[in-house]
């Protein structure tokens, strides 16, 4: 089996949180801080559970609404062409193109939503994204719930696992906060806020 090297995203493979950034791109920092500022059970939730997952979630769903799967696509796709590489750190990427190798299989792993990042990864060629997974409904439309839990954390490593198997060769991982701590030490190296470059 080829060796993984897996990256964070938000904060390590980019300066910014790409799901802010959607949101402000989409929405606006305006109704991002209205649907907070006139929802304070969102808030009150997620400090009481910290459950960053479910916030995300509803924060999503409370600025789309029922918006159906595609469209929603067709927005993250219209932010991706505009952002383009935008929200990378060069020496980041630099990294990245580094495990550019026959043996390695380079997969990103992020807490931010799967259906956002997936198009990121393809635009640096990552063999595979593995994320938060957003729930629809029966009809395809958009949800105020997760599939599963916030990819964060212990997470990170099943979710490896369940892609990979318990065969898992993870030769590499980058990531910048407590919540990629498992995904580094489960790495033969690991690697802590190592990039610091912007745009």
């Amino acid at each position: 089996m080829k060796k993984v090297v897996a990256f964070d995203f938000d904060g390590t493979l980019t300066y910014t949180d790409s799901f802010i950034a959607f949101l402000q791109a989409s929405k606006g920092n305006l109704q991002m801080a209205s649907a907070l500022a006139f929802q304070p059970w969102m808030l009150y939730d997620y400090l009481k559970t910290k459950d960053r997952g479910a916030l995300k979630a509803r924060l999503l769903y409370k600025l789309l609404g029922d918006i159906s799967q595609r469209e929603l696509e067709i927005l993250v796709k219209a932010f991706v062409t505009k952002t383009g590489k935008g929200l990378f750190r060069p020496d980041a990427l630099a990294a990245w193109q580094a495990h550019d190798l026959p043996d390695r299989i380079r997969v990103i792993v992020t807490a931010s939503p799967e259906l956002l990042v997936g198009p990121f990864g393809r635009l640096i060629g990552a063999n595979r994204v593995i994320g938060t997974r957003l729930k629809f409904s029966e009809r395809g439309t958009l949800l105020p719930e997760l599939i599963g839990v916030n990819c964060r954390g212990e997470e990170k490593m099943c979710r490896l696992r369940e892609t990979f198997g318990e065969a898992l060769d993870l030769e590499a991982a980058y990531g910048d906060t407590a919540g990629d701590t498992e995904m580094l030490a489960g790495a033969r190296h690991g690697h802590y806020r190592v990039f610091t470059q912007k745009p």
